[in-house]
């Protein structure tokens, strides 16, 4: 685990360690999608990890899908982020926004416009939402005319210059999970017949097209992009050209030079291996199912250069420090993941110092 501890570089930073703290909705915006009044807090908190990924944060109203998700399209999401991004550099720390468009994963009751969602193709994923009124079936989206899509491009390239307005060090691009992105780059969830579907190169288009338009504006450096290859999130299957998309995707993406590759891993190691052959930037490796003992091991053996956590980052806003002393975990508190009143199960985590003075 020692080369955990070592400096790498992301971009243009020199970052302290190789942990990165995953993007995790928390669901505690304002309504306006202005980020809560203890976000500057949370993530502060969590300083010392190497690198923050944010929360899914929307480009746009058609963007939003759940409750309470932040946003970064308007003059008060800025001057939010701001307030987070002023007090994560305070503490030593580097911030990337994660710019999340979920595409067909959300309900006219969750967006402030309240209109169907948008998607490649009018395909439901045949999946349930949490809504104000509970959970409801996700609805047919509305599938987005070519006009719609380079919109939607211009959304992503301005949200962008809005996060580094912020004060973000550099965006995440979503690609991953199910939403927009991925969307597209499914079999099952794009029919379309246009330069946008069908063929390997055009599932890929609209990623490609929207990095383009981010780079073009933040600068490379600043720019990461998330896949989940083999993802079954939100109703997708990416069918059998699935694999042959995402290496046509970072072959491309690669000539972008961007900050890095974020891969949520979900088993297939021919294909990892085939992305990393393919990547010469930093490579973030989330595997899914990973035990705590094997956090670097992706990093020992040369296949990431980076670690990047979740939920342990989430109850233990001193990760990095517990680590190093092989220090006990928090447990996370699975009932307020996703909401909660106030500082609890989001800012209230205690850090291992605080547990032994009060041993003391």
């Amino acid at each position: 685990m020692e080369k955990l501890w070592s400096k790498t570089k992301i971009g243009n930073l020199e970052l302290s360690n190789r942990l990165a703290m995953a993007p995790m909705t928390r669901s505690r915006a304002q309504e306006d999608g202005t980020p809560g009044e203890l976000t500057p807090l949370y993530y502060a908190q969590r300083a010392s990890m190497g690198l923050i990924i944010t929360e899914g944060t929307q480009p746009s109203d058609d963007g939003q899908g759940y409750l309470r998700s932040p946003g970064i399209y308007t003059e008060k999401h800025i001057e939010g982020w701001r307030k987070v991004t002023d007090e994560v550099h305070e503490a030593g720390g580097f911030l990337f926004i994660q710019l999340m468009h979920v595409g067909r994963i959300s309900h006219p009751d969750n967006t402030p416009h309240h209109r169907q969602a948008v998607a490649p193709s009018a395909i439901a994923p045949g999946e349930p939402i949490f809504t104000a009124k509970g959970m409801l079936d996700i609805p047919v989206p509305r599938e987005l005319s070519e006009e719609d899509i380079q919109t939607t491009i211009v959304d992503f390239r301005k949200a962008a210059a809005a996060a580094i307005a912020a004060g973000a060090d550099g965006v995440e691009i979503h690609g991953a999970n199910g939403y927009l992105i991925n969307q597209f780059i499914s079999e099952n969830s794009n029919k379309r017949m246009d330069e946008y579907g069908g063929s390997v190169e055009n599932r890929a288009r609209f990623a490609i097209e929207v990095t383009k338009a981010i780079v073009e504006e933040i600068g490379a450096d600043r720019t990461g992009f998330r896949i989940s290859p083999g993802t079954p999130l939100n109703g997708i299957d990416e069918g059998e050209q699935g694999p042959a998309v995402y290496l046509y995707l970072v072959k491309e993406l690669a000539k972008y030079n961007l900050a890095y590759l974020h891969v949520m891993h979900l088993g297939n190691e021919t294909l990892l291996r085939e992305i990393r052959s393919n990547w010469p930037q930093p490579l973030l490796v989330n595997r899914a199912g990973r035990s705590l003992e094997d956090i670097g091991i992706d990093i020992d053996s040369g296949l990431a250069d980076m670690a990047p956590v979740g939920v342990w980052s989430l109850a233990n806003p001193d990760l990095v420090e517990r680590l190093k002393e092989g220090f006990p975990l928090n447990e996370a508190d699975r009932a307020t993941l996703y909401s909660g009143n106030g500082s609890e199960g989001y800012t209230d985590y205690p850090t291992m110092k605080e547990l032994m003075s009060q041993k003391e």
